[in-house]
This record gives structure tokens, sequence and C-alpha cells, in this order.
């Protein structure tokens, strides 16, 4: 059937038919296939605007005007069909007849200026509303606006209007295809011969139009939510305005100030709020993008959603794509993927840096167990840790944490310069406040073997209410503690609140009082400071307390020469809920549960073994001197003085005189003395003597009676004792000085003999010498703070010394590794029961009688005493728990034993 010869010329009938066929020919033809390029560009010529606007008015809208717009567009190329896309044009004409009504000069009312208009309206608004204050406001900034974004408009209508004739065009392109493939449905449902052909067809072409309706959509979706965002942006203000009270007073916050304050608190309190951030914008741009190439390709969504990933992950992958559609897309997905990739490396370089920062400063948690954690920091650290150090070595090193308020870097740099050797045993530093809970469980506390809270440098007072504060905070922990708190005070009055707060978990270590009885101790008995150094430390033997079962049922007595290793010095009866008891009865028997006490290398070292063969030891009958009056003398001021004076009066014997020679006034001293808490009036055995002057002015030493003195103590002053190098200078200084006046004061016989005797071995003369000879004289005691100092005191040998620092180091490390020994330390200081002393030989052997140390150790059993070493006439340094404790040796009566005994 030929559709051409019988169908009427287009002019005359085509108004009246609803459809025709073409040929075969013009079907087949390639002007109709279905290109890529066809799909963005069209055959027929593109109308004019200006065209339209010319052929086109407002004020003329009739049916014969209507159809010579027909004809104008007729091309009868194609057979007659064409097709009127009225939408189009009569988009455009009502666009351009915007355009003339707005730019051109035909209606005066049309061909006023915007700015004109806009202020007519305003005129008008406010004419009519001019109750509304507020409305009137509105519309003025609005006014100002407008004004400033009329150009702004145009161009972006200008923009717009090429856009969409771009897309229209397209859409035209597109809506003819879909006539000829319908016209090809149709054609085949005519042919009665191939059905199953026909019924596929249709199928396809239903499937092929609700395709493009679904692809039109997706497009439309996609440019509203991406444009959604800067609209609200934009307008948030606006609206938040319209909704104010006009009324109101208060001054309210807009609402893009809101929207962003909730922001910034998002991204600032949730730890993972910016990786969430980055990663909800990557999946959004993802789906926007691939639902945009959906709508612009003939791809599926699964394969527009996947290529809108590569885009995202690589921007050079959108140079294949064809097509101003796509490749506009593309582009601006490829433009997203770069932002978003920019954003993962700040956040990625924010998270490395954040953390290599946090492991600098040492923010990071601590995971250990069994470890010993130190909080504060002060100049006992490094012989705390050197003590450690050496406890840990028979473990193959342990773990120690310090915790303090000082930077990590500071901290780990301070502990390398400290010249010891650590054994195996790690250190770690952390920053942090010890007064916080979250500090404390950053360095496991709840998992630590012992907690060591060291005192501040500073006020004492200060520092001990921090300690206090440490502890509360300690008991604080939700966890519990598994280990027990050991802690430092300044201040003795303070011991009671502590453990008070503390209750069983705390151990008081109270410096001051320790250094101050053992000075007193040292000067009553040169010598003993060195004994305390050896016992104190884990260098040499120290104390230990361990069950042995296999001692159940033997005397005391029998306990002492059973450990070839280790000396025995008291019980932990367990009948008496775990006490001490330091020598006790050589009649005690030990029961079930008992442990007993030794003094020791390690407490891996010793054991018990059969009890030896020992010969009966005979009773030397020797009665010891009754106790001499003593005259002793105070440099300095401490702030627990009147303590010192309370265990003076206990030791020394009756008509005693101690001298006070500091820089405080006379007139305060006594006050000073009551407010600490001594009564001077019940002093029994000492008499207080008061002189006024400076310790480092020779002119106000020559002033006292230094030649007079059995003991002369130098303190550490109150007022530099913050810092230990300038005590140690002062402590120098006034030892020197005093030397110096007390061998000036000598005879000249003597100062010529010792001048004679040592000038050997000191070729620059005798000074030091004369100093020697006059410490024979009278005992001098100095308080160092510094280890290094001790190296110029043990060279001249001119003065024992109390190394304040290093012991009260020594006594938290000992006390850190076992509690228990904290209460023999506290015995061994007290002024009443136990303590250390050195005996003469002469009390338990004659000259030349030839004895073994077990023997010495049962002739000292009958005088209620435990010989724990010996110290030999020509040797300087004692030895604690000897070896070969049965071989036999002489001795001289020049020699000396240290014991445990009671006080006298």
């Amino acid at each position: 059937m030929d559709s051409s010869a019988d169908s009427p010329s287009p002019s005359t009938s085509f108004n009246n038919r609803d459809w025709f066929f073409p040929s075969q020919s013009f079907f087949n033809s390639s002007q109709f296939r279905r290109t890529p390029v066809r799909r963005f560009s069209s055959p027929y010529p593109k109308p004019s605007v200006f065209q339209h606007q010319q052929t086109s008015s407002p004020q003329k809208s009739s049916s014969t005007d209507h159809h010579q717009q027909q004809k104008q567009h007729y091309y009868p190329k194609y057979g007659g069909l064409r097709r009127r896309p009225s939408n189009f044009f009569r988009n455009e004409n009502s666009t351009a007849a915007g355009v003339s009504g707005a730019g051109g000069s035909g209606d005066p009312g049309i061909n006023r200026r915007p700015d004109d208009a806009l202020a007519e309206l305003t005129d008008g608004n406010k004419a009519s509303t001019t109750k509304k204050g507020f409305a009137g406001s509105f519309l003025g900034r609005l006014t100002i606006r407008w004004q400033t974004a009329f150009p702004i408009a145009v161009l972006v209508t200008l923009f717009s209007s090429l856009l969409h004739k771009n897309f229209a065009l397209h859409k035209e392109v597109i809506n003819l295809q879909d006539q000829i493939s319908m016209l090809n449905v149709k054609l085949r449902l005519c042919n009665l011969l191939d059905p199953i052909d026909t019924t596929y067809a249709m199928t396809q072409g239903i499937d092929s139009l609700s395709s493009k309706s679904l692809k039109n959509t997706a497009l439309l979706v996609s440019l509203v939510v991406l444009s959604m965002p800067f609209i609200l942006f934009k307008y948030v203000d606006h609206i938040s305005n319209s909704r104010r009270s006009t009324d109101s007073i208060t001054e309210e916050v807009s609402l893009s100030k809101q929207l962003a304050y909730r922001v910034d608190v998002f991204l600032s309190v949730h730890p993972y709020a910016k990786p969430l951030a980055l990663l909800v914008a990557t999946l959004l741009l993802i789906c926007l993008g691939g639902v945009a190439l959906f709508g612009v390709t003939d791809d599926s969504l699964a394969d527009c959603l996947w290529l809108s990933w590569t885009y995202v992950a690589d921007s050079g992958n959108h140079a294949n794509s064809e097509g101003i559609g796509p490749r506009l897309v593309s582009v601006s997905i490829s433009f997203g993927g770069m932002l978003i990739f920019a954003m993962m490396l700040g956040l990625v370089s924010d998270a490395i840096s954040e953390k290599f920062d946090s492991l600098r400063k040492g923010r990071s948690e601590v995971v250990e167990q069994n470890h010993t954690l130190i909080l504060g920091w002060s100049d006992k650290l490094g012989s705390l840790l050197n003590q450690l150090a050496i406890a840990n070595e028979s473990l193959c090193g342990g773990m120690v944490v310090v915790m303090a308020e000082r930077d990590k870097e500071e901290m780990e740099l301070d502990i390398a310069k400290m010249e010891f050797d650590f054994r195996g045993t790690s250190v770690i530093c952390r920053s942090g406040s010890p007064l916080i809970l979250a500090d404390l469980k950053k360095v496991s506390v709840s998992k630590a073997r012992a907690i060591i809270v060291l005192a501040e440098d500073g006020n004492a007072d200060q520092s001990d209410a921090r300690a206090l504060r440490t502890v509360l905070s300690l008991t604080g922990v939700k966890e519990g503690l598994r280990g027990h708190i050991v802690v430092e005070l300044s201040d003795l009055d303070n011991e009671v609140l502590v453990k008070l707060v503390g209750g069983d978990l705390v151990e008081t270590v109270v410096a001051h009082d320790v250094i101050g009885r053992l000075m007193i101790q040292c000067a009553r008995q040169p010598g003993l400071a060195q004994i305390w150094e050896d016992i104190l430390g884990f260098e040499n033997c120290e104390f230990y307390i361990k069950r042995w079962p296999q001692l159940d049922g033997m005397s005391f007595e029998d306990v002492l020469i059973s450990y070839p290793d280790a000396i025995p010095c008291g019980v932990k009866v367990a009948s008496a809920s775990g006490k001490i008891i330091l020598n006790p009865d050589d009649s005690y028997i030990l029961q079930e549960g008992d442990e007993v006490l030794v003094i020791a290398e390690d407490d891996d070292t010793y054991a018990p073994a059969a009890l030896p063969t020992v010969k009966d030891a005979t009773f030397i009958q020797i009665a010891r001197p009754a106790r001499k009056p003593q005259k002793i003398l105070l440099c300095g001021w401490r702030r627990d003085i009147d303590d010192m004076i309370v265990v003076l009066d206990a030791f020394l014997a009756p008509k005693s005189e101690l001298w006070m020679f500091n820089e405080v006034p006379e007139k305060e001293r006594d006050k000073k003395l009551i407010d600490g808490g001594l009564d001077i009036n019940r002093l029994v055995n000492i008499e207080l003597v008061n002189r006024e002057g400076n310790a480092v002015i020779r002119r106000h030493l020559e002033s006292l009676p230094l030649e007079s003195f059995d003991s002369i103590l130098i303190l550490a002053d109150e007022s530099v004792e913050d810092s230990a190098i300038q005590a140690d200078s002062r402590s120098l200084a006034t030892l020197l000085l005093i030397r110096d006046i007390q061998a000036k004061r000598l005879p000249y016989r003597e100062a010529a003999m010792v001048s004679q005797v040592h000038r050997s071995s000191f070729s620059q003369g005798s000074w030091i010498g004369e100093m020697q000879q006059a410490s024979d004289k009278s005992v001098i005691i100095s308080e160092i703070l510094d280890p290094r100092t001790k190296n110029l005191l043990s060279m001249s040998k001119i003065s024992d010394y109390v190394l304040s620092n290093e012991l009260v180091s020594m006594a938290l490390a000992m006390v850190s590794e076992d509690r228990q020994i904290n209460d023999v330390l506290e015995e061994l200081f007290a002024e009443d029961g136990n303590e250390m002393q050195i005996r003469g030989a002469d009390l338990y052997l004659r000259e030349g009688e030839e004895l073994s140390f077990y023997e010495v150790l049962l002739r000292g059993r009958q005088r209620r005493e435990v010989v724990i070493g010996y110290r030999l006439a020509n040797t300087e340094k004692a030895v604690i728990n000897p070896p070969g404790k049965t071989e036999r040796r002489k001795w001289s009566v020049k020699d000396v034993f240290v014991v445990i005994a009671e006080k006298e």
C-alpha cells in the first residue's frame, strides 16, 4: 500500500489526519538512525528567538495567527511529518514577551525601569501598612537587595535560557525518535504475518517510553536535591526574620547562626564526626552523580552509580564522556571527587599529626599490669628509679610508669641524663595530673603493683595537701586498686589525716622525720649513716619477710643460726594480727603461720639449713658506762625541729645542752616551737640555748665555743631547702668554716703532729689533716640533698653525712616492694623500742680471741641484741650479713659490731 499516493497534500489534509505511515524507504533512510550524535543534535533548523518575538505578540492570540505559525514550521521534505513543539515555543514566546515587556517601549507601564517599579511598589506598601514598621523595614531591605541582585538575575536568566533551550532541543530529538519508534510498532501491528514480533515491539516500545520518563525524572530529582542546600543557605535568614515577633524586645539569634552552632558542636563533641561527615558527603555525591548520569545516558542505574564512583575516585576517568550532558555531569562529579579527596587527605593528615602529638606529649594509655606507678616529680626521682631498677634486676627487669604535670619529652630527657644502669627496667613517662581520674586511668592505676606519691619541692603544707588530694583521687578509682599506696609526706602532723583518708591502702614515709631521727642517731653513733645506706638500699643487704614451714616449733635462738646466708632479726606473729616483733626473746617458739624477718642480699638468695655445730658462748660480764651529759649544736632551722628536740630529749642524758644557732630571731623561736607542738617546760634531759646568726659568716661562728661541742648537726636550712644545690653549698661552707675554726683552736703541738703525719697524703698543705684532727674531737653530721655532694665529703673525710634525699628514696622503694617493711622502719626510727646501734668489740670478746660470727651472734643474744654485721679496725666500711658465718677468726677489741638492740 502506497501511503504517499493515496494521501492528500499536506497543506489541505494534514490537520484532518490522526497519523500516517511513511514509506519503507523513509524508515530505512540513514537520517533516522539513532546514533549518539543524533541524541544531542537535530536535523531540524533551530527557530530563532527573535523571530518568535516579532511574530508573536501578547495582544494577538487568534487562531488564524496560530495557523500561520504552523505554516511557517512546515517541512515538506519529510512528507508532511512535522512536530509542533508548542510548549517549547510557547515558553520561548512568553519569555521573549517578558523580555520585550521589560525592555521594550510599547507600554508605558511595562517600559518603566525595575527600580522605579519596585520603588512605587514599596511606597504603596508603606502607605497601606503604616502601622507595621517591621514589614516596611523588611521591604526596604528587599529593595536594596534587589537593586544589587538585578544584574546577577539578568545573567542567571540568560544562562538559564540557554541551558533550557539546549535541553529542550535535546528533548525534541528524543520525542521525535520515540514517535518514529511508535510508528514502527503500529506498522508492524498491521502486518498479521508476524504476531510475535508485534507483541515484542509493543513491549519494547512501552519499556522505552517508561525508561525515558524515568531518566527525565531522575535528572530532575538530582538537580532539585543539589540546588536545595544553596537555596536554603541563601534564604534561611529571610525565613527566620519573617518568623520573628515584631514586638519582641529580646534579640533572637538567626537561624543560620543556630545551624552553624549545631554543626560546630557536632564536629567538636563527637570524635568520629568529621570522618562520618566525609563518608556521608561521598555517598551523597556518588548517589546524586549516578542518578544524574542515569538521566543523561542510556546506561542502567547500577552502571551509572559505578561510573559515578570511578569519577569520584579518579578524576581522569571522565575524559571518555561524549555529549554535552554526560560531560557536564561527569565534570561536576569529578570536581566534587577532588574536593572530597582533598578533605580526606586533610583528615588523615590531622589524625596522624594528632596521634604523633599525643605520643610525643604522653597522652596515650599505658596497658600494663603489676607495674610500679610513680606520681609526681622531685629531686628524689633519680635515686628512686635506681633503687627500683636494682630491686627488679633478679626478675630480669620490671616496668616503672612515671606520671607528672610536666612535658613527656622533658621527663624522658632528664631520666636519660641520670648516670645509672636501669638493669633491664623500662621507664614509661606520661603527662597528666594525679588529681584527675581520667589521667589515673590512662596509666592503669588499678592494675599497678604499688603506687608511690612523691612530695613536691616547696612549701610542706601545700605539698602534703596535694598528697592528700591525690590519695582521695586514688581511693575514688571505680575499678579499685590492686596494690598499696606509698605516700611521701613533709610534715609529721599531716600523717594522721592521710592515713585516715587512705585507710589500710596507705603507707606513709615522713621524709623530714626520718632524716631528723637518723641525723640524731648518727650524731650519737658516728658511722651509722653508712650502715643505714647499706640496709635501706637494694645494692647490698636489706629486709625480707617470708614464711618457712620447716621452722615451726623452733625457738628463736635456734632460728638465728639456721640461715647460712641471712640473719634473722624478727618474727611476724600470725596470732597477733601480723604484728612484727623485732629482737624477740630467745624462748619464743615459732607457730604455724609465723613469718621470719631477715637481712639478706635478695629474696631468693637464702633458705634455712641444718643447725650448725656452734661452741657455747661464754658470757662476758662488762658493765656499760653510764651516759654522760652531751653538748650538741644545731646549725640551721627545719620545720620539724620541734620533733628533733623531743627525740634528743629522749636520747640524751640529763643536764645535756642543746645550742640552736640560726637566723630566726630569738623572740620568734619559742612561738614557732609552741606552734609546732613542743612544750618547752616538759623537756627533762636537755636545756635549750639560743644563738642568732648566719652559719656561713665566719665571725658569727667564731662567737660560738665550737671546740666544746660533742656533736654538731648542720641542717638544710628551711630558707634554701627548695634548691638542693644551694642547700648543699650552704652546708659545705658551714662545715668548712667550723672545721677551720676548730683546727685553729687546737694546741700547736697537736696541729704540727697532724701536719707531719698527713703531709705525705696531702701535698698541697695540712689543712685537711688539721680538719681531720678536729673531727676526732667532735662529730659533725651534715644533711646533704644532692648525691654529687657526697663524693666531696667522702674524699675529705672531715665529716659524717646523711644523704637525705637518697635515703628517703631508698625507704620509699623498699616500702613499695613490701609494705610490711614500713613497720620495721618506723620502730627503728622511733623514740622507744629497738634501734640500730654500733657496739665496741670489748662487749663480746677479748683481745685476740678466736671466734666464729655465729658465736659472736650468740654472745650478743646474752645482752638481748641481734648482731647483724661488723666493721674491722683497719677498714672504713662495715660488713652486713657476712658470709662464712661458721669460720673462726681472731678479733680485736678495736673492732666494732652493728647490732639491733633496745634503746637505752
